[in-house]
């Protein structure tokens, strides 16, 4: 059997999003398995550091552009052949993509149809990053890729919801008409360093409240559920999507089965920092789900994948590195030596 990324070296991949968190882990690890990378980001919601990093690499290229806009002709011209398309270009954080939801749905659609355009245009296999968003609050428990959800489609999060399933019905369709080969991801939660401080997810609000000795903010009662997988893992399982062959083109669930409470996640956090921590509760954002928690069995049958990083290394790993972020952002007379 191949090493992940192995079909993809040498070839020329185009990553949407690029900059972004798990973008930026997917260019590094492409760019490490031998492949020429193109990010194509318009930096709304991403790091300029993700991006630095990476301009460093060989092989790797930018293009700063709105998916939702028609797609430059640096992409189109047919100078370039792109042999595999990842598409991950769509803030994922409530805060964030409810801050503009007609951009958020935009991305999704339009920008969706841009990219499935170009896959068809070049020949590419094309990869959607879609979401376990797409089950809404759920009313099965762990969510199979067959179940169809319980998603609020009037609600504050139907941006990127109801977005992110529509972007899955356009790959279906293009799949269906024999207009490009297609993989469809949906991932759940996902951390690790390269987030954004402010982007306004658990792990990263806990970490940053922490670090700075403030009180970590709980929403609801702190019962409700999540799944947190290393980013390292769902890079790996992306990858590898993106290498399977597939007679038919089905969405595969790419997170972690060990489910624990926010409260949980709180004490693990307490156990990483070795000290106790300090708790505000605050009202729960409407349609925030309860229960989320994968069946990963079609990963690990067509991929042969799941994750294998523990939740106290992954989290050692990113206070680790969101340490070093809070320090660089201090005024020099404010840092410790």
């Amino acid at each position: 059997m191949r090493n992940p990324g192995e079909a993809q070296a040498g070839g020329t991949v185009l990553v949407a999003g690029g900059a972004g968190f798990i973008g930026s882990h997917l260019c590094a690890a492409l760019l490490d398995a031998g492949a020429h990378v193109t990010c194509l980001d318009n930096m709304q919601t991403a790091l300029p550091s993700n991006l630095q990093r990476l301009l460093q690499r060989e092989r790797f290229s930018f293009v700063e552009a709105d998916i939702t806009q028609p797609l430059p002709a640096a992409l189109t011209d047919g100078r370039t052949r792109f042999t595999h398309i990842y598409n991950l270009a769509c803030a994922a954080s409530p805060p964030l993509y409810q801050a503009d939801p007609e951009h958020t749905m935009l991305t999704n659609v339009v920008g969706t149809n841009h990219l499935l355009r170009l896959a068809e245009q070049t020949g590419a296999r094309f990869l959607l990053t879609s979401t376990s968003e797409v089950y809404g609050d759920p009313e099965v428990h762990p969510q199979p890729e067959d179940y169809r959800g319980n998603v609020n489609c009037t609600g504050p999060r139907a941006c990127y919801d109801e977005g992110k399933r529509a972007a899955e019905a356009l790959v279906f369709d293009y799949a269906r008409m024999g207009r490009a080969d297609v993989r469809v991801a949906r991932i759940f939660n996902t951390y690790g360093p390269q987030m954004r401080m402010d982007d306004g997810r658990v792990v990263s609000n806990l970490i940053c409240q922490s670090l700075e000795g403030q009180k970590l903010t709980i929403y609801g009662s702190g019962n409700q559920t999540r799944s947190f997988c290393y980013v390292a893992d769902t890079v790996d399982a992306l990858i590898r999507l993106m290498d399977s062959d597939m007679a038919q083109p089905v969405p595969v669930n790419i997170g972690t089965q060990a489910e624990i409470t926010v409260l949980e996640l709180v004490a693990a956090m307490e156990a990483v920092m070795g000290r106790p921590l300090d708790i505000t509760y605050h009202d729960l954002p409407q349609d925030d789900p309860q229960r989320r928690r994968p069946d990963i069995s079609r990963a690990r049958a067509l991929l042969g994948w799941e994750p294998t990083t523990q939740l106290a290394a992954g989290l050692a790993r990113t206070c680790e590195w969101f340490a070093e972020e809070i320090a660089a952002s201090r005024p020099p007379a404010q840092r410790v030596a």
